[in-house]
């Protein structure tokens, strides 16, 4: 009887340990049957396509509200994992199949995502779409979201392809009312299928920014970072597919952390085996005990069991806790500015942030799935971006715990950051990891990594990284793409990864790749370095770089280049021997006659007997004729006429004293060449208008001596009227700097421009508005602009308001901030001595008040600065306070 009893208590404690430990539906309902859009195709014959916007936008803000930072907290030291990456033996591969432009994008970010089928592959980005074949050819143009999502092109595509019903997916998100739209094609081909289209019954409340789609069992699964409403979503997959009205169910992700910005990964299903249809739908987040809540590092899983005959009846498990090695994966106090970038500034890693997919794939004797995040590896206050990775495995069927089968830090070489990961593992069990990386000195490249599994090292990425693309120009925003995506071949388990980078503009690159060995003879011309547009000559050296991509070393090779169509110029590349995997860079011995008018297509190539991938052999440049920027003369003086001082944001030139700028020695009198001097001016819009401020020393009087502006824009070393900025505004005074208005348009080309500046008398000669020509009396100046979209400055909004910090004991701070002057989103940011962010926050306002409590009893003693205030307008309150 004891026994009885203490089992029926025993089953009693279980189940109402169950009971407890599962959580309900916060909503269900139902999605309207979808509307037919006709296939592209279809459209195309109809003339109705809606072709992409390429105007310049800029991407929806990153919402993150209530950081959970605490300074000082969590992990520290080295990570414990990259030591063994660092030590381990790396094979290397073949480079890639093949790599092409999706599209050279105007929105900042981009936001990229793609997916191969059997046939295609589907690319998209913050407002757009297009179709290729899998040789990289676009089979359809440019096309708005709108093709698909009549009115809506908002932004922020997902692509993915469904493997088991062989169909396209794409989404967007909506914010009228807000909420997802999602079509799905009716047919394998995405050009000739039409489209069902699903955008009524399926709100968020709140506005769901980064959203993520996954296919498992009968449901596509859906998260979002949704303020402080954030859910997991489901939706009924096969009567999508059918076109049917479909039902959807929201879930709540019980005793989730986060550092304020949320975004945990369902599992997505990579090949067409997928789960049965009443399996739970695992969703997985990172829990760094630097967050507040979180007593170690560790992940979370939850499941959400759905039976679509009781949508009502869905739950939400409590989280599976599985405990890590250490890491740290928050950068500068969680703010939005992290790593460099050589010649811009720091850019967004995406910190906090399961990437784009967690990839799962079923096995006969288990499941798996591989996932990563961005980590510091670097102790103390240094920091460097490193990728976590994972693979989690479930044994003994669809209802068991997750276990951490492989866990590694993947490091990349020569000093540089890894970021931004999305890997995906193929049928024999090889994982591919394509990566964002870039340092102080190295701008943005585009590359890829993997482990393969006949070699049998757990833990790390075995195969040595491969480039896909190198950007050549900087990130002028501190926004980088938020998606990624790497995805399997359904045909032959290669791998394709799209991401963003700068040639020079902003673009997204796709690369179609695999984890083969390389050939043994293959051998080619990565890049022609030399000539570069510019002033060229009859006697121009042709200087190239030769890779040897094979297993077999290589010595002096036969090369050759052609000059537009022109006769071969082939010659034997005294390099030495080039060894596996190495590069050498040679310089023709015949030099090219490019002194005509051009442009100029060089094309290179090596010319290896037998070579097994002559895919690879060539590279072509095409260079041009430039000229250079025309330099006018005073022909008569510029003691006080012209600029005597120039400033404009990070310049200034000058002391005003009288006399002739004229630099560098040699150029023509009152012409100075000033471009070595730069600052960044944005062309945001309420954030483009800027105050340059010039200085004449002529004292007749106003109304003489004026100034005109341009800016190069198109980079042509000409000033053409549309680049006209400020057009002959008269001088009011003399000897002091007066305030000049210089408006950039919101569509102005990002990255660098010459600013030129030209100041006359204009009652001698000289025509004010012509960049060109003579003058009598005056000065021409050339300064370096950066164009870019960063946020400008006003007068402070907080000159009235009341800023107070209360110290609460223990190292505990009360901190309000009460305005009647601002209402939006205020930001709060605390910095250490260094100048290093520590933690950084969103908050809402109540009342007239924003309030904050900071936790500072695990940070170091010492002084902190705390800023708090708008971003957007640059105006902040400040003050201090000290840790003991």
């Amino acid at each position: 009887m004891k026994f009885k009893i203490f089992t029926i208590f025993f089953l009693a404690c279980v189940f109402g340990i169950q009971a407890q430990e599962n959580y309900g539906a916060t909503d269900f309902g139902m999605l309207e049957g979808p509307y037919y859009v006709p296939s592209i195709a279809e459209q195309k014959a109809s003339g109705i396509l809606i072709a992409a916007d390429n105007s310049p936008m800029l991407g929806q803000p990153k919402r993150k509200h209530g950081n959970n930072v605490v300074p000082g907290k969590g992990s520290d030291g080295n990570d414990p994992l990259v030591n063994l990456q660092r030590n381990a033996q790396q094979q290397r591969v073949q480079p890639p199949i093949l790599t092409f432009v999706a599209d050279i994008s105007q929105a900042t970010p981009s936001d990229p995502t793609g997916a191969a089928g059997p046939n295609h592959y589907v690319a998209a980005w913050n407002s757009a779409f297009r179709i290729f074949d899998k040789n990289g050819n676009p089979l359809t143009n440019e096309l708005s979201l709108g093709t698909l999502f009549p009115g809506n092109t908002i932004g922020d595509p997902i692509v993915f392809y469904d493997a088991e019903a062989d169909r396209f997916v794409i989404t967007e998100f909506d914010n009228n009312p807000n909420g997802f739209n999602v079509a799905v094609s009716q047919g394998s081909d995405p050009v000739t299928s039409g489209w069902h289209v699903y955008t009524t019954g399926f709100g968020t409340g709140s506005f769901p920014d980064y959203t993520k789609f996954s296919v498992f069992g009968d449901k596509y699964m859906v998260t979002a970072n949704i303020a402080n409403n954030n859910r997991v979503f489901a939706v009924e997959r096969n009567e999508m597919l059918d076109g049917n009205p479909a039902q959807f169910v929201a879930l709540p992700l019980p005793g989730i952390s986060t550092s304020g910005f949320y975004s945990p990964q369902a599992f997505h299903t990579t090949d067409d085996v997928l789960a049965p249809n009443n399996a739970p739908a695992p969703i997985v987040y990172l829990q760094d005990d630097a967050w507040g809540g979180v007593s170690d590092d560790h992940l979370k899983v939850w499941n959400a069991t759905i039976d679509w005959n009781n949508p009502g009846g869905a739950t939400m498990s409590a989280a599976q806790e599985i405990t890590t090695a250490d890491f740290v994966s928050v950068f500068d106090g969680g703010s939005f500015s992290n790593r460099p970038q050589g010649g811009g500034i720091d850019i967004d890693i995406l910190q906090a942030t399961i990437m784009n997919q967690a990839q799962y794939r079923r096995f006969p004797t288990y499941n798996s799935v591989v996932f990563n995040f961005v980590v510091d590896v670097v102790a103390g206050g240094g920091e460097k971006a490193a990728i976590r990775w994972y693979e989690l495995r479930q044994v003994g069927g669809d209802t068991q715990p997750w276990t951490i089968h492989q866990e590694g830090t993947y490091e990349a070489p020569d000093g540089r950051d890894a970021y931004s990961g999305s890997m995906v593992m193929n049928s024999v069990g090889d994982i591919a990891m394509g990566y964002t990386s870039s340092s102080s000195t190295d701008r943005i490249s585009i590359r890829y990594t993997g482990q393969l599994a006949s070699l049998n090292t757990p833990n790390v990425m075995n195969v040595a990284e491969e480039l896909i693309a190198q950007s050549t120009a900087a990130n002028p925003s501190n926004r980088l793409a938020d998606y990624v995506q790497c995805t399997v071949d359904p045909v032959d388990d290669t791998f394709w990864h799209i991401a963003e980078y700068f040639e020079p503009s902003r673009r997204d690159v796709v690369a179609h790749f695999s984890l083969e060995p390389p050939m043994p003879d293959d051998i080619g011309v990565v890049s022609i370095d030399e000539p570069n547009s510019g002033v060229l000559t009859a006697t121009e050296d042709i200087v190239i770089t030769i890779r040897n991509f094979g297993s077999n070393d290589i010595t002096d090779p036969s090369v050759q280049y052609i000059i537009d169509t022109g006769t071969p110029v082939v010659e034997t590349a005294t390099t030495g021997t080039i060894a596996a995997g190495a590069t050498a860079q040679y310089t023709f011995t015949t030099q090219a006659d490019l002194s005509g008018v051009g442009p100029f297509v060089i094309e290179a190539s090596t010319l290896l007997t037998g070579d097994t991938d002559p895919s690879n052999d060539t590279a072509t440049k095409t260079v041009e004729q430039v000229v250079g920027v025309c330099m006018p003369t005073a022909i008569e003086g510029c003691n006080v006429d012209g600029i005597k001082r120039f400033v404009l944001g990070d310049i200034d030139a000058d002391d005003g004293g009288d006399g002739c700028n004229t630099e560098p020695a040699g150029s023509p009198q009152g012409y100075a060449d000033r471009t070595d001097l730069s600052t960044n001016l944005s062309r945001l819009s309420g954030s483009n208008v800027h105050i340059l401020q010039a200085q004449q020393n002529w004292t007749g009087g106003p109304g003489v001596e004026a100034l005109s502006v341009w800016i190069d824009f198109d980079d042509s070393e000409t000033f053409e009227p549309s680049e006209q900025l400020i057009a002959g505004e008269f001088f009011q005074d003399d000897n002091v700097l007066e305030d000049f208005i210089l408006t950039i348009p919101t569509g102005a080309t990002l990255g660098s421009h010459i600013l030129r500046a030209k100041a006359i008398d204009t009652s001698a000669g000289g025509d004010i508005n012509d960049p060109c020509t003579d003058f009598d009396f005056g000065e021409v100046q050339d300064y370096t602009v950066v164009i870019d979209e960063s946020l400008g400055t006003q007068d402070n909004l907080f000159t009235d308001s009341d800023f107070m910090i209360l110290h609460k004991g223990n190292q505990q701070y009360e901190i309000t901030l009460t305005t009647t002057d601002f209402d939006g989103v205020a930001a709060i940011a605390v910095y250490n001595t260094l100048g290093q962010m520590v933690t950084f926050n969103n908050i809402s306002k109540t009342g007239n008040t924003y309030t904050y409590q900071l936790d500072m009893s695990y940070a170091a003693s010492g002084l902190y600065l705390v800023k708090m205030g708008d971003e957007r307008s640059r105006s902040f309150v400040t003050g201090k306070i000290i840790v003991e």
